[in-house]
């Protein structure tokens, strides 16, 4: 995958205004169970050190996971992870408590799992697209750039301490990164904008849209700036975003909106800089993609500044 995409890549990632949060850090030994299921969240578990199985209960698969590897959930996926392969045995293990991370003590399995919340309106529509969980497997060749990562998670979680290092969250967006990369790259998304960067045809295109999100982007345009026909360019672009070029444009106009309200820019000139003229179709178009007008998602927005200070 080329920088150009990468840069693009940042950039959504960037826009969606990725947390991660660590749940727990810790290590278990004995008959156990473990789960972020239930709390409508996107997560993640990491494995540290031992093994243990992964059970996705409705698709009724296991996956064996060992020291290095990663699962994340793009959705609320039921699932377990346990040391017990048969999933009646795993359901019927106790949770218990984690202990401090040892490596010392034999037959234990070690974990960082957490969650993602995309905080940004549109998430749905670019993360809908995406595959409900990928599985990072250090005994894949996919993925071997991202080995260092693990190292240096370790390494933090082995400098113990009152609390767990918020270093080791930054490097779970890393590994997240990583993994958006590698899903464009080997076109594992359906549709949507993501699939779109994973096509170098339409990359220009974007970049372009995004340096000039106000210029009237007509679809002969569009077009002419990825160097097809109209009728070539529209069939492809829809095969590949899943929507009209029109409709895409929307959607990053707007996702481009909510950035620069969030940054204080008044709905006017927001409007402008998105290429609306008229304050009342800019309303309508917010409210169509995004849920909300934008008035109320500006008030939104400085609620939760207020009680964030």
């Amino acid at each position: 995958m080329s920088t150009r995409q990468d840069r693009l890549i940042h950039w959504l990632l960037g826009s969606l205004e990725l947390q991660t949060t660590l749940f727990h850090l810790g290590q278990y030994c004995g008959s156990w169970k473990a789960s972020t299921t239930g709390l409508a969240r996107a997560g993640f578990h990491v494995i540290l050190h031992g093994d243990c199985w992964l059970h996705l209960i409705d698709a009724g698969e296991k996956h064996a996971l060992q020291a290095g590897d990663a699962v994340f959930f793009l959705r609320d996926v039921p699932h377990l992870l346990s040391p017990h392969d048969d999933v009646a045995q795993a359901s019927e293990a106790p949770r218990t408590d984690m202990a401090p991370v040892d490596l010392s003590v034999p037959c234990s399995t070690a974990l960082a799992c957490g969650f993602f919340d995309f905080k940004a309106p549109l998430n749905n529509v670019f993360l809908g697209s995406f595959p409900a969980y990928v599985i990072v497997s250090r005994e894949r060749s996919a993925l071997q750039e991202i080995r260092p990562l693990f190292d240096l998670i370790m390494a933090e979680v082995q400098r113990g301490g009152d609390e767990p290092s918020p270093l080791i969250t930054r490097l779970v967006d890393l590994l997240f990164f990583y993994v958006v990369r590698e899903l464009c790259q080997q076109h594992e998304v359906s549709a949507g904008l993501w699939a779109v960067l994973a096509r170098p045809e339409f990359t220009s295109l974007l970049e372009a849209i995004l340096r000039e999100p106000g210029r009237d982007w007509s679809v002969e345009d569009m077009a002419d700036h990825s160097r097809m026909s109209r009728a070539t360019f529209f069939k492809r672009f829809t095969q590949t975003a899943g929507t009209s070029p029109s409709q895409f444009l929307a959607q990053v106009r707007m996702k481009l909106a909510t950035q620069l309200i969030g940054e204080g820019l008044s709905l006017a000139r927001t409007a402008e800089a998105v290429g609306y003229q008229s304050d009342a179709a800019f309303s309508r178009a917010f409210k169509k993609i995004t849920g909300t007008l934008p008035g109320a998602f500006r008030r939104a927005g400085q609620g939760a500044e207020r009680q964030a200070a």
